[in-house]
């Protein structure tokens, strides 16, 4: 009976057989210990001469590192077993035996690993990272699905910005220019508009020239949007989804965090009600450890270090000034010099988790915002056409998928949240 290793607990004394791959082994006079990986978890199989046939021994001898194989015996219990359970063999079969395997159980550097990154997504801690990220799109998506929203799909190839001109992608489209999408937002209050509570999810591109820890030029965003939605509402919608997403991981990928070495004791604090502040106050703290630090000043990662060293837990940052904020976000009533856009800064230095806000739902205001950021109007017809044909108010927020990994995982660089990274100088493999 074929089993995946992660069902082993569950097979006590019976006989079963894995198909998997060789993740490591070790000797012990007439004993082989060989660890074998899946892809749901890695079990250790106890190969005893004498007990097995003499070719089974010798293929335990000869098999190599990442060799793939079949392999058959009975499971048992042992707490000295890494996982609780192990597996007595009685057969050994290879079906490839892999050649001298390039990463070893000793530490390989950035500049080894990232050119073989496809090999390197089959150690332990790269597969645990991976199922972390399949558990927090899952609990994304849940939580918006029970909470009456529409998943639609947003175009990738996109005629204008979202995010700002200097950071497209420029893709030659039969002889027409257009961009790989910097977000799907645009195209989210349109559907907003027709259904109420949407959401996207998909890889989104910006072309920054930057090399931090915290970039990649390609990224998946989760984006909902909801019609009629303020931005105390928007604040509400992210805290709930944060909350339930934090729950879920911890519930489901304990053993993962674990793998990583993960202090789950800053995820469990993980709790409502989240700090909500103004820039303004925002200010005020970063000024007290950076003087030269200006009202009207854009964050960067230092600053949103410095901010989240006062909070255990992620914090709401509202009403930055409308001039570092896009041409769409609605401006404060009571103070148009500010926009009613949030963003949600992580705990640990990770920075900015979320951002979002209200958007502007005036025709001849959006119009006038289109106009002093020098943007094609033509490009923007149909947006415009949102506010001629039943506009009302309406915010949303993205979620950075890779920013939100690194913080839940603890791991400081970006790159290893996402299975092939695309940074600045690298695109392969």
């Amino acid at each position: 009976m074929h089993i995946y290793i992660n069902e082993a607990n569950t097979h006590d004394g019976e006989e079963v057989t894995i198909k998997g791959w060789l993740y490591n082994k070790r000797s012990s006079g007439k004993i082989r210990f060989v660890l074998v990986r899946d892809g749901t978890g890695i079990i250790q199989t106890v190969i005893v001469q004498g007990e097995v046939p003499d070719k089974v021994f010798a293929i335990a001898d000869a098999i190599t590192q990442e060799s793939s194989l079949i392999l058959t015996g009975t499971v048992r219990k042992d707490q000295r077993a890494p996982g609780g359970y192990e597996i007595v063999c009685t057969d050994l079969k290879i079906v490839q035996r892999a050649e001298e395997y390039p990463i070893s159980p000793k530490e390989h550097s950035i500049e080894f690993l990232l050119p073989i990154r496809h090999l390197w997504l089959r150690s332990k801690k790269q597969t645990a990272i991976m199922r972390i990220r399949h558990e927090l799109i899952k609990a994304c998506r849940d939580f918006l699905d029970d909470q009456g929203f529409v998943n639609m799909d947003t175009p990738i190839l996109t005629p204008a910005s979202v995010e700002g001109t200097t950071t497209l992608f420029p893709v030659d489209y039969y002889g027409e220019t257009v961009y790989l999408t910097q977000s799907g937002q645009l195209y989210n209050e349109a559907t907003a508009a027709a259904l109420g509570k949407v959401y996207c999810f998909g890889p989104t591109f910006r072309a920054e020239k930057s090399k931090t820890r915290r970039h990649l030029t390609e990224f998946w965003m989760l984006e909902p949007e909801v019609a009629y939605l303020e931005l105390d509402g928007v604040m509400d919608l992210a805290e709930d989804m944060m909350v339930y997403v934090i729950k879920m991981i911890l519930e489901k990928r304990s053993d993962d965090l674990a793998a990583l070495e993960r202090d789950c004791s800053k995820l469990e604090n993980i709790k409502k009600p989240f700090p909500r502040i103004t820039y303004k106050e925002a200010v005020s703290i970063i000024q007290k450890k950076e003087k030269d630090f200006s009202f009207g000043d854009d964050f960067g990662a230092p600053h949103e270090t410095i901010i989240s060293e006062h909070f255990d837990r992620p914090v709401f940052v509202h009403r930055y000034p409308a001039a570092v904020k896009a041409f769409y976000m609605k401006r404060d009533p009571d103070d148009d010099s500010l926009s009613l856009s949030v963003d949600m800064i992580g705990p640990e230095g990770i920075g900015e988790l979320i951002g979002g806000g209200q958007r502007e739902d005036d025709l001849d205001t959006l119009l006038k915002r289109i106009q002093e950021h020098k943007l094609p109007e033509a490009a923007y017809g149909w947006y415009l056409d949102l506010r001629k044909y039943g506009s009302c108010p309406h915010g949303g927020f993205g979620l950075g998928i890779e920013r939100t990994i690194a913080w839940i995982c603890g791991i400081k660089h970006i790159r290893e949240t996402i299975p092939f990274p695309r940074m600045l100088e690298r695109v392969y493999p």
